[in-house]
């Protein structure tokens, strides 16, 4: 007699858990789809930075796998509850077996979601502050564009007049060679009239032709060195 209301106990219980089981089944089961859906609009919303959602659906993302693990973990207990009592034939062990199953199945599923939102919202982050970091740039680029083409023209007006003041020496330093050598000129040629009078000064007067000739090709020599390296400066 005690064993028969044991035993009839028993298959209340399993039956009360049973019937527990399917219930919580059927509402992870819709929290699952909702909770899909959500993690897709959320990662899509979260792309247009222009749009701004009127609920931050990230802390409804959150939540709502908060209440799925809740209810992950009130299956499993049932499922162990179940577990627990010895299974009445083939068709009940294969029963609770089945529901083992459907809770794996549905934490596999959880966890796909949750990882796959966490890694999209990672990849936009990641995305957004590249995007914002490219905005700065832009920005200062444009600022130090201004200021590198002020200080571009001012050193080409510098340059300019660097230029100018080195022709305008050159030409001064031209016609004080031009002066010198019609001077050298005209002392030559009295020279020439005292040589022909005096042929012993004749000698002399070719040595000193010659020094005046290694002089004028050092001097000139000189000056043509000096007007590269202004001219090499001026335009570095």
């Amino acid at each position: 007699m005690l064993r028969a209301l044991l035993s009839e106990c028993c298959k209340v219980l399993r039956q009360y858990l049973r019937k527990q089981a399917r219930h919580l089944e059927n509402e992870i089961d819709a929290k699952l789809v909702a909770f899909s859906k959500l993690g897709i609009n959320a990662g899509a919303r979260h792309v247009n930075a222009d749009e701004v959602p009127l609920m931050d659906e990230e802390h409804v993302f959150e939540n709502m796998a908060s209440e799925i693990e809740t209810l992950l973990a009130k299956l499993f207990s049932i499922n162990e509850r179940m577990s627990e009592l010895q299974p009445n034939g083939a068709a009940m062990l294969h029963t609770m077996q089945r529901h083992k199953e459907i809770l794996k199945d549905y934490k596999l599923e959880f966890n796909k979601i949750r990882n796959n939102f966490t890694a999209r919202k990672d990849r936009e982050d990641l995305l957004g502050s590249v995007r914002k970091e490219i905005d700065n740039y832009k920005s200062a680029s444009g600022l130090n564009r201004r200021e590198m083409y002020l200080k571009e023209n001012q050193h080409i007006h510098n340059s300019d007049r660097l230029i100018n003041d080195q022709i305008s020496i050159a030409m001064e330093t031209r016609d004080h060679l031009m002066t010198q050598r019609q001077a050298f000129k005209r002392i030559r040629t009295r020279f020439n009239d005292i040589s022909n009078r005096f042929p012993a000064v004749n000698s002399l007067l070719q040595r000193i032709n010659l020094r005046k000739r290694r002089d004028s090709v050092i001097l000139g020599l000189v000056i043509g060195v000096c007007t590269f390296l202004m001219l090499l400066y001026a335009f570095h």
